[in-house]
């Protein structure tokens, strides 16, 4: 399956997530081991290697880690977000003061491990489901202040994203349904928020909801917690009437059994919260 490239995201966006990393990282005193142990001019080249295979993302932020650190560090990237690579892979490498290599080393390290981690997931789910015409999407079950990088991994992974933010579309769900007081009030209330430029979503939990939201006029329904057999008949009821997507704890061992029902979407929180971190290392070049 052929992934299009991502665009990286801007270096404004970027700077103050590292920001916050090096300033918690550094605390009072600064990288004291290196302070300690390497003299102050000495110079040093390092290499980021991969040390499995897996999706890179991240490659701005460590650049970023570095350069806050130390503006005359020099980084050379050998590969692009997004790029799939074999263990061993040289991703970029560094070169100057050696100390302040050391200070920014677990910054980089931690955005590219964490990053490629979801980055790696989502192509393999992708992968896993290509047969199919579902897509995959993450979810808001992402990690506070992280959230703009985490769901730029699932793209680079060639995933896609749900809502950015509880701005960016009306998506009604169970409490919102039990508050209004069902389904119908909740959607026609909606409707008179939304205007022409909002798009709806609403999370259904069984066949009966999903026929009054269908008959309440909604453009995607969100299939929450069905089994595969129901998410077939919820796929067969809304043709030519919403766009579907499942949802609730779906997992990578799960997610074939979804998309073998027709559904448009597959949201999985799993890809910001429960993937595993990519193994990235930091190598003295002598």
């Amino acid at each position: 399956m052929t992934i299009e490239k991502e665009p990286a995201l801007d270096d404004v966006l970027l700077k103050p997530l590292v920001d916050n990393a090096l300033t918690e990282d550094l605390g009072r005193r600064g990288d004291v081991t290196s302070q300690a142990t390497i003299p102050a001019d000495m110079q040093a080249q390092l290499q980021i290697k991969a040390r499995q295979a897996g999706v890179i993302c991240g490659i701005d932020l460590a650049r970023l880690s570095f350069a806050l650190v130390d503006a005359q560090i020099e980084f050379i990237a050998q590969v692009q977000d997004g790029e799939t690579v074999e263990a061993g892979a040289v991703l970029a490498t560094v070169k100057g003061n050696a100390r302040h290599l050391l200070t920014a080393e677990r910054t980089a390290l931690n955005f590219m491990t964490h990053l490629s981690g979801i980055s790696t997931a989502t192509r393999q789910i992708v992968d896993s489901v290509a047969q199919y015409p579902a897509q995959i999407t993450c979810t808001r079950k992402t990690i506070p202040g992280l959230r703009i990088v985490q769901k730029y991994a699932v793209r680079c992974g060639g995933g896609r994203n749900h809502r950015l933010g509880l701005d960016d579309a009306i998506l009604i769900k169970d409490n919102h349904i039990a508050i209004a007081g069902d389904i119908k009030t909740a959607i026609q209330q909606a409707q008179k928020f939304a205007g022409h430029l909002i798009p709806i979503e609403v999370e259904v939990d069984t066949l009966e909801q999903l026929e009054q939201a269908l008959d309440a006029g909604v453009s995607l329904v969100l299939l929450d917690n069905m089994s595969p057999e129901t998410l077939s008949k919820a796929v067969a009821m809304c043709q030519g009437r919403a766009k579907t997507e499942a949802s609730g704890g779906i997992m990578p061992e799960t997610v074939q059994a979804a998309a073998s029902t027709g559904v448009d979407f597959i949201a999985m929180g799993y890809l910001t919260h429960s993937t595993t971190a990519l193994d990235i290392g930091l190598d003295f070049s002598a």
